[in-house]
């Protein structure tokens, strides 16, 4: 247990110096480091700032100013690949969030201030955040990638995911000019991130330290709720329990935390990364409710100041028209801002001996995007929204199905087998899946043979469904994982991390409750 005097606070903060002027993009000087590693945490919030002052100026009428001061200030790049970047798309958007947290432009002191340690020249991005937009504007989705997903860079083999912009900046030639490699680098993210969500990349934003560190303090802070009380000596972070507002250093601080203790000496964080990414969409539901009040929408001097401090720290994609995204989103509200984590398995090893998360199939992962990213339905003549119709079923008996054990449980696919001929199945098969360690009980089934895959759904609720090229057609195969339990019982609930399930209710900008 720690002392009062070990768990005191470390002094009154320091003024931020009047030196310490935000650089966003300014070139590297010779013998600077040429990148360095993202710090995680403060990414995020600097980027939904970004995003919600692009909002407000678009909303408010001064799209005018943003054109002429924001537009002239905002860093471009060629991050957007012409090729291994593709997926289902339509009027809807999907922006790639990343860091850039060099500490190259700061000094001792204020690398001190800030807490953020020495540039140690490394080149891993460890905060990387799609957000969705429909067409109509009328919400966004924020989905956290944690950093140690263990993913397939294209033309690098499997890694985490964190390595995919340093692989991408150290193929390029080191005789390119810095902005090209980092270029290369963004690039090969944009496809990493493209073929791990079977989602098109439209656009890529980063935003630099000093920008997220302006950006809370022109909010005038954002108030957050802590479960309990949390002293960190990594980062800094000294935090009671209960509710408080935070911005400047403690800001950074809230959300790089990833270690620390709690007055009892347990884990402050004690799922490390994943609740630090919560830790993340909490600070973000908190700059969103602040830039979305009354009080900044009718406050042109502070949306001046916002829009000021942002515009200098954001690097963005040639492409991205600012002005268009502001008048696609103007309608947003904070309860129509949602953040979720990509789905997770659990924890694992790689051939290295590192610690991995280790994701679901691919099919399983792209089918959890392209839900989450579809567009609400449109509208009927009358204004009301149109309810999707429901899957077409069919007879029973005229429903052919393989049936396969891939839950290591001996025995289930014959027990299985009999009790679909009960239910008026024709069972064209058993056996052993190609491997009895699916977490997930899945329907597959041919192009065309949709209703014959909704009738067997019937009967094993919650299984996912997916289409194949490889299945006969007119027959469809029932995979089973280990959550099932029995014909025309739901599926169980497979122990997992609860952030990063697919079914966890995702968080909004509107919620207050408080986390760890």
């Amino acid at each position: 247990m720690k002392s009062s005097d070990d768990w005191a606070d470390d002094g009154a903060q320091r003024p931020l110096p009047p030196r310490l002027d935000p650089r966003g993009g300014r070139p590297r000087t010779p013998g600077q480091p040429k990148a360095t590693r993202s710090s995680g945490g403060a990414i995020a919030a600097r980027v939904i700032g970004a995003t919600l002052a692009v909002i407000v100026l678009g909303s408010s009428g001064w799209g005018w100013y943003l054109e002429r001061v924001a537009e002239a200030s905002v860093n471009r790049t060629d991050a957007i690949p012409s090729s291994g970047n593709s997926g289902g798309q339509g009027a809807a958007m999907n922006l790639l969030l990343v860091g850039d947290d060099s500490r190259a432009d700061l000094s001792a002191a204020q690398r001190k201030l800030l807490s953020t340690g020495a540039d140690t020249g490394e080149l891993n991005t460890d905060t990387m955040i799609l957000v969705h937009v429909p067409a109509d504007g009328s919400r966004a989705s924020f989905v956290s990638f944690p950093r140690d997903s263990y993913v397939q860079i294209p033309g690098h083999g499997w890694d985490k995911l964190n390595a995919a912009y340093a692989d991408g900046y150290l193929s390029a030639p080191a005789s390119e000019p810095e902005a090209q490699r980092r270029a290369a680098g963004q690039r090969l993210l944009v496809q990493t991130i493209s073929q791990l969500s079977g989602q098109q990349i439209d656009h890529f934003a980063s935003v630099d330290l000093l920008g997220f560190f302006n950006l809370s303090n022109v909010v005038g802070g954002v108030q957050v709720d802590l479960c309990y009380p949390v002293r960190d000596r990594y980062t800094g972070a000294n935090f009671p329990a209960g509710v408080q507002t935070i911005s400047g250093a403690d800001a950074l601080r809230f959300v790089r935390q990833r270690h620390g203790v709690r007055p009892d000496g347990s884990a402050a964080l004690p799922r490390g990364d994943l609740d630090r990414v919560v830790r993340q969409q909490v600070f973000l539901g908190g700059v969103a409710r602040k830039i979305l009040s009354d009080k900044m929408l009718l406050d042109l001097g502070k949306q001046q100041q916002l829009v000021t401090a942002v515009a200098k720290s954001l690097t963005v994609d040639r492409s991205l028209n600012l002005i268009q995204l502001a008048q696609q989103m103007r309608s947003i509200q904070a309860g129509g801002v949602t953040f979720r984590t990509m789905p997770i398995v659990g924890d694992g090893k790689d051939p290295q001996g590192r610690d991995i998360l280790e994701l679901p199939d691919a099919d399983t992962l792209h089918q959890w995007f392209a839900t989450l990213s579809a567009d609400p339905a449109p509208a009927s003549s009358t204004g009301a929204a149109r309810t999707p119709a429901a899957p077409k079923t069919v007879a029973p008996s005229t429903v052919k199905v393989q049936v396969f054990n891939g839950s290591g449980r001996s025995g289930l696919a014959a027990t299985t087998a009999t009790a679909l001929q009960a239910s008026g199945f024709v069972v064209a098969g058993t056996g052993n899946a190609d491997s009895s360690n699916y977490t997930k009980t899945e329907i597959r089934y041919a192009a065309g043979d949709e209703a014959l895959a909704a009738t067997l759904a019937t009967k094993v609720r919650g299984a996912t469904l997916t289409q194949q090229s490889g299945v006969t057609a007119g027959t469809v195969q029932l995979i089973i994982g280990s959550d099932f339990t029995a014909i025309g019982q739901p599926l169980a609930q497979v122990a997992s991390t609860p952030a990063a399930t697919p079914t966890a209710k995702p968080r909004t900008a509107a919620d207050t409750s408080c986390i760890n």
